[in-house]
């Protein structure tokens, strides 16, 4: 089933006139670099540590 006559009359008559001034840039701050994390705490640990914050909170 098609879009229906109402909603293609409906989109037949519209005038769209695009702005390319207005246009969002998707690409405008791609950025190409590294992460790194600086620690020394292991995986148990640190859930360790999160679970002893919740403890906390209660």
């Amino acid at each position: 089933m098609g879009f229906g006559s109402y909603d293609e009359d409906e989109q037949g008559g519209q005038n769209v006139d695009a702005d390319e001034d207005g246009a969002v840039a998707v690409h405008e701050h791609d950025h190409d670099g590294d992460v790194s994390v600086e620690g020394d705490a292991d995986t148990d640990e640190l859930v360790d540590r999160l679970g002893a914050m919740k403890d906390d909170e209660e």
